[in-house]
């Protein structure tokens, strides 16, 4: 486990190791006795804390014991004259002498298990003087991955593995297998020179290097590798235990040959579970225990390989006496007879053997034999015929074969009519089907335990040179040692012997003892021990890695497999383990196994490459490994490699593997932490976003590639909180099409004053965001009023090719009330400004009343299709009819009618036209005929203009500003209800425009009519509309008529959308403007005004 220092000020009387300690370890920084008087009675100190760290805890800045520790140095401050110009920095940063005084005293503690072993010791003591890590390349890294790398593999089935593969193939599959690890390892090498790696191990460098959802992946399976690997050894103990040493002790005994198997699987199964629960509670009591035992183990590992290099050489001279007993060519089990032959001759007188009495059904010499045994001689033969014997040759190629199929030597036999008693004969026979990718995955565990040496970093003297060191020189010794024994096992041992899986031919001796010297035992009580010493040790390192994993917080299920006993022991990491362990026992075959940890430790290795060969492609600044002898291009062959193996070893499992750590990726996507580790991937992103930016701005977007890209302006009230939040379920809403979205916003003042209301309000938006699913980016601008920052935020927003094309914003509902002008002012120079940018507009009206996350019950979305602004109008209904919330809601589509346009042509017209755009949607078209401008028209105008000229002369105050807003809107609302009453209901004219063609028709006709429409009104006209402005009084007839028509079709609808209008060119008339379209508008609840930004977004080709 990690540890924590801090440094913290001391009272110079005070001892280091006072009572004011409670208990912790503290240790003085190494400042002498003079330059404790200099700092006035106050010694910074390292205090050591065994509170378990968080790695991670979300902070992207460097957790250090010495950087950004300045806190406790705020009361002694530099008094010397020679960096006066600097004391601004000094009271942030460092200085670079007090700086390297902490790195020379920093003492990292020793990490993992040596932790808890002395909380345990220690318990009744309160303080303890920490040593300083002294573990060298040998005994720190070299002997912890040898015994991990040598082991259960090498003993029970590598023999077997040479017999049925031939010295050829094994060679093949031992120099993949080990190039894998040799090029993992200097990927390994150069990530852990890379910088501090802490307890976890490969888990952290991943995690570190690729970041949490990688890391967490590939360390859970990384954690399920291992223990299956403890399954795997407990399973190969139990093997030895039970076939080599007590055969006897069996529970479950076969009556019949074809039941053996069976019974030794139940076997397996009881006697690994015990064996399981007397580790776990040897683990669960105190991990010195297992520590204390681990020279003992090693010993059994080194003295077992010398043992076996011993009995080869002897065989050059005295080969040891192993018979092997043939039938014709088959292989028989040395179990039921004695002597190797059919009968015997005692006292002159031919008798039976045992031998005789398998293959017949009595002693006697004319009994009924099997035809085989009859047909066919027994031979004796030596099943270790020495170095010299000439057996290489013999063993070069493989023999695979189908479960049941006999060992059989090359000598000739003759052939007999097979029957179904020949599987109740004892002969050696295959216990399962054999071919080259299955010896691949049960050989592959014997090379893992690379890691050993990485996972002990915290104990060694100078981990960046010993890690690689060790663990390279560790890979060439087992190599080595494996590729000399498939070579010399192949040139000792016959090849019959090879093939018998469990020692049968040889009376039931383990195969690899019966080439040991000076006895078999060496071999079966060495591979023993060892086989408990690595189980004990996976059970040991397994709950640690997954309580370093749970104490990251990217997995939040298994956040409580982080807790555990006082001293830091994981408890519930460890029951997690025996469980999981249980599960690899209960399948019982260390042949089923071993594959199934292959694909989790295979899938580790090729990640660690990945790492190594992203952070060399990147280039990453913080990339400067000590470790020179590593290439992107072999980190790459490693990957590769790797991924064969998983799919050579077993597809099926690899495919599961796979599905597992995707499974694990997505949740923690999904459902993890935050954290910014600075890992590879974000590296990737940020080039590939740079590339994908580049390359979009060589051109502009087709049409078809069309997509709302949005500046989102928000409003924040005083607390700086989001004023319409579900403009941001509106925006959530519309990104259906996938775009993108900036949310912006305007604070007013300076940045040197207002940078911290900023940055909070920077956090509030982005809350906001969360809450209302919005992705996107944050950006709030600081200005010196609301309109430059506006102008800012349109000009400014995105990044090259990412820009915004479209902006969203609220429509001020309350600017008839508000004492500021500025605040609707603000809103038209924004049109303005968009419209200027050639950027598309969209302001919703009553965006408080849109909906969140509720789904709509089946309604319309109305839209209004006046002008052709390039098809936003079309393009927006069909994008929110993508999001849940609006699909049950149907489209339909108005457009009006002049009154010299055939309306039914149109209508077909527009039906053709949805059908080429592949859109559904009802279409109608309105025809509004001409009619006298109303008297409710000009009272309107005249109130609008009266109250703008008010406003203009008076400087009125707030109150009385809003009592004149308030008279004038009810005299609006009370002229309106008594004119509506007295309205012609005759057909009607508003003059609008479909077309850019029909607008200047229009207005040339209109120009005519003028003169005649203006002596007919003024007969009616009161005194005071005479002064009215003409071009005021047509506008409002057609917001007014425009209005009655969309409510009177529209009002039920979910969503009106409607074509805005642009602002006048003379900035005098601004406020009347603002007027126009609140009548325009009047009477609708959700509307949402949509002004083209000038170029066409949507395209009937394909």
């Amino acid at each position: 486990m990690s540890e924590r220092f801090r440094v913290v000020p001391v009272a110079a009387h005070e001892s280091a190791f006072g009572d004011e300690t409670d208990g912790d370890t503290v240790f003085d920084a190494g400042v002498g006795e003079g330059e404790r008087a200099e700092r006035r009675g106050s010694v910074p100190i390292l205090q050591y804390s065994r509170e378990p760290n968080k790695y991670g805890d979300g902070n992207p800045r460097e957790s250090s014991p010495f950087i950004h520790n300045t806190d406790d140095y705020k009361g002694t401050l530099y008094d010397g004259k020679n960096m006066a110009l600097f004391e601004e920095e000094m009271d942030s940063n460092p200085m670079v002498s007090s700086l390297l005084s902490k790195l020379a005293n920093y003492t990292n503690l020793t990490q993992g298990v040596r932790e808890h072993e002395e909380a345990d010791e220690d318990e009744g003591a309160k303080k303890k003087t920490v040593k300083s890590p002294q573990m060298g390349t040998f005994i720190g890294v070299y002997l912890p991955c040898l015994q991990n790398i040598l082991g259960v593999i090498l003993f029970l089935r590598m023999t077997w593995i040479v017999g049925t593969a031939g010295i050829l193939e094994s060679f093949i599959i031992v120099s993949m297998c080990c190039s894998c690890t040799m090029l993992t390892a200097i990927s390994m090498s150069a990530i852990a020179t890379n910088g501090v790696v802490p307890a976890g191990g490969s888990y952290y460098m991943i995690s570190r290097s690729l970041g949490p959802e990688f890391g967490g992946a590939v360390g859970l399976c990384f954690y399920l590798g291992t223990t299956f690997a403890g399954a795997m050894y407990i399973l190969g103990t139990i093997e030895i235990f039970l076939t080599y040493i007590v055969p006897s002790a069996a529970i479950f005994k076969a009556e019949e040959k074809a039941l053996e198997a069976e019974a030794m699987l139940n076997n397996m199964r009881v006697y690994g579970t015990c064996c399981l629960t007397l580790m776990a509670v040897v683990v669960f009591v105190g991990v010195k225990y297992v520590n204390k035992l681990a020279l003992v183990f090693l010993a059994c590992v080194v003295l077992s390989i010398l043992s076996i290099y011993a009995g080869v050489f002897k065989t050059i001279f005295e080969p040891p006496v192993f018979p092997v007993c043939l039938l014709g060519n088959r292989t028989l089990q040395n179990h039921g007879f004695d002597k190797c032959m059919k009968t015997d001759i005692i006292d002159n007188v031919t008798v039976t053997t045992r031998l005789w009495a398998l293959f017949c059904n009595g002693p006697e010499l004319n009994a009924s034999c099997n035809e085989y045994f009859s047909l066919n001689n027994v031979t004796e033969i030596q099943g270790i015929p020495g170095l010299t014997s000439g057996a290489i040759s013999e063993n070069m190629w493989g023999s695979y074969g189908p479960a049941g199929m006999m060992v059989e030597k090359d000598l000739p036999s003759v052939p007999a009519i097979a029957s179904p008693q020949d599987k109740d004969m004892p002969y050696v026979v295959n216990d399962i089907t054999t071919f080259f990718t299955l010896l691949v995955g049960i050989y592959f565990p014997s090379v893992t335990g690379i890691m050993a040496g990485s996972n002990r970093s915290g104990d060694l003297r100078d981990a960046q040179r010993s890690i690689p060191i060790g663990t390279i020189l560790a890979i060439a010794t087992t190599t080595i040692i494996y590729l000399s024994c498939v070579v010399l096992f192949g040139a000792c041992i016959d090849g019959v012997v090879l093939r018998d899986k469990f020692g049968d031919s040889v009376k039931g001796n383990l195969v690899i003892g019966t080439l040991s010297w000076p006895s078999p035992w060496v071999i079966v009580i060495g591979s023993f021990f060892s086989c408990c010493g690595a189980g004990l040790q996976s059970l040991t390192g397994a709950p640690r890695l997954l309580q370093a994993i749970a104490r990251d917080g990217i997995v939040p299920f298994l956040e409580v497999f982080g807790h555990g006993k006082a001293n830091g022991e994981p408890t519930w990491a460890l029951l997690l383990t025996a469980l999981i362990c249980e599960s690899g026992i209960l399948i019982a075959s260390l042949d089923a196994v071993a594959p199934i940890l292959s694909m989790f430790f295979l899938m580790c290795y090729l990640f660690v490459n990945l790492a190594c060969a992203l952070q060399t492609l990147l280039r990453t600044p913080n990339w400067r490994p000590r470790f020179k002898f590593y290439h992107w291009t072999l980190s790459f062959l490693g990957m590769s490699l790797c991924l064969a193996l998983m799919f050579i070893s077993s597809w099926y499992y690899a495919l599961v593997a796979m599905l597992i750590a995707g499974c694990i990726y997505k949740y923690i996507e999904y459902r993890g932490a935050e954290k910014e580790w600075g890992d590879g991937i974000r590296g990737v992103s940020l080039n590939a976003a740079r590339f994908a930016l580049i390359r979009l701005e060589e051109a502009p977007p087709h049409t078809k590639n069309w997509r709302p890209q949005l500046l989102v302006l928000l409003n924040l009230d005083t607390e700086l909180s989001v004023k319409h939040p579900r403009l941001l379920s509106f925006t959530t809403q519309l990104k259906a099409g996938k775009g993108l979205t900036i949310v912006g916003s305007v604070l007013e003042g300076t940045y040197l004053t207002r940078d911290t209301e900023a940055k909070q309000a920077e956090q509030n938006i982005k809350s906001a965001m969360s809450a209302e699913k919005t992705k996107g980016f944050c950006h709030v601008v600081v200005s010196s009023n609301q309109r430059d920052g506006i102008s800012h935020l349109v000009q400014s927003a995105g990044l090259g090719g990412m820009k915004h094309n479209s902006v969203l914003m609220a429509w001020p509902g309350n600017w008839r009330q508000s004492n500021d002008p500025q605040s609707w002012k603000s809103f038209i120079e924004t049109v303005r400004e968009t419209t200027a940018a050639h950027l598309a507009l969209l302001v919703a009206k009553n965006v408080d009343s849109f909906p969140h996350q509720e789904r709509l019950s089946e309604g319309t979305i109305d839209v209004w299709w006046i002008v052709h602004d390039g098809g936003m109008l079309m393009l927006l209904p069909f994008l929110l009819r993508q999001h849940k919330v609006w699909r049950k809601c149907k489209m339909r589509i108005f457009t009006v009618a002049q009154l010299d346009d055939n309306s039914i042509q149109m209508k077909k017209d527009l039906q053709m036209f949805l059908y080429h755009l592949r859109l559904n949607a009802e279409v109608e078209v309105v025809e509004m005929h001409d009619s006298d401008i109303s008297a409710f028209t000009y009272e309107k105008t005249l109130v609008m203009e009266q109250r703008s000229q008010m406003l203009k002369q008076m400087q009125l105050s707030r109150t009385e500003r809003e009592r004149e807003a308030q008279l004038i809107h009810d005299r609006n609302t009370a002229s309106h209800a008594a004119l509506n009453d007295k309205a012609d209901a005759a057909p009607e004219r508003v003059h609008m425009t479909w077309t850019k063609e029909k607008f200047f028709t229009e207005r040339n006709r209109n120009r005519e009519h003028n003169a005649t429409m203006a002596v007919r009104d003024l007969f009616n006209m009161k005194p005071e509309w005479e002064s009215l402005n003409q071009s005021n009084v047509r506008c409002m007839h057609t917001a007014v008529k425009l209005n009655e028509v969309v409510v009177n079709k529209s009002q039920g609808a979910h969503l009106v959308l409607l074509n805005m209008p642009g602002p006048p060119r003379n900035r005098g008339g601004d406020e009347n403007y603002m007027e126009f379209m609140e009548v325009m508008m009047e009477g609708l609840n959700r509307v949402l005004l949509v002004r083209g930004g000038g170029r066409e977004v949507i395209t009937i080709y394909s």
